[in-house]
């Protein structure tokens, strides 16, 4: 995959939140650009507005100001049916907490955004496909024997690695992970860390927030953030 197409760019995106009589400018004129198959690391301290971009990339928030395209669409002219379908074929979420369904077992939970995204009888017709891509994914990550087992049956690392699964089901352009390694210990963070590292060589894009620089090394290219804009990037 070439690195020399341009995946995702913003250009003077703001956000602000009301917090009571209070006005709280998160971010205050970010320019991003990110190239197909790059590892980019977003580093910032807690309050930095780190976790807020990686939303606004993703759609799952909208800027007060600026613009973000994503594969050449403006998310700013996008209807909200044409948003939902970005954020569930092309963008894949990996969040600190998981967030994994605990009434749905591990294949299950593989299998939620393509069952999201899929009207009843379209998941009729691509059903075995489905269940075929998800046993895949999670057998590439070991999770081979842990697939009828429920969230809470799993430790951390195993439960981050069915959400990074459940991440790729749908075979997103770009890979979101806001600190995917924040609620494990050094050691799981690592295993994660190397599955990242595998995703990206073998082509995927991810764009990864952390507050840890050891961690952000890990990425071909580090921005950091700081006070709501951008102040290195290496």
């Amino acid at each position: 995959m070439s690195k020399n197409i341009t995946l995702l760019q913003t250009k003077d995106v703001h956000k602000s939140y009301k917090l009571g009589q209070a006005k709280i400018n998160v971010l205050k004129g970010v320019d991003l650009e990110v190239k197909q198959g790059e590892f980019v690391a977003i580093i910032g301290a807690s309050g930095s507005g780190k976790s807020t971009l990686l939303h606004i990339l993703g759609a799952l928030d909208k800027p007060d100001k600026g613009s973000v395209k994503f594969d050449g669409k403006d998310f700013n002219k996008a209807s909200s049916a044409k948003l939902n379908h970005i954020r569930n074929k092309n963008v894949g979420f990996v969040f600190q907490f998981y967030h994994l369904l605990d009434e749905l077992n591990v294949l299950e939970n593989a299998l939620v955004p393509k069952m999201a995204g899929t009207s009843v009888f379209g998941w009729f017709a691509c059903r075995n496909r489905a269940i075929q891509r998800a046993k895949e994914l999670l057998s590439q990550f070991g999770l081979e024997d842990r697939m009828k087992h429920k969230p809470y049956q799993l430790s951390g690392g195993e439960r981050q690695r069915v959400a990074i699964a459940r991440a790729l089901m749908n075979e997103p352009k770009m890979l979101l992970a806001d600190e995917p390694t924040g609620n494990l210990d050094s050691q799981t963070g690592n295993g994660i860390l190397t599955v990242l590292e595998r995703l990206n060589q073998a082509g995927q894009t991810i764009i990864m927030v952390t507050h840890d620089e050891r961690i952000a090394r890990m990425a071909q290219r580090t921005i950091k953030l700081a006070d709501g804009v951008i102040t290195e990037t290496n």
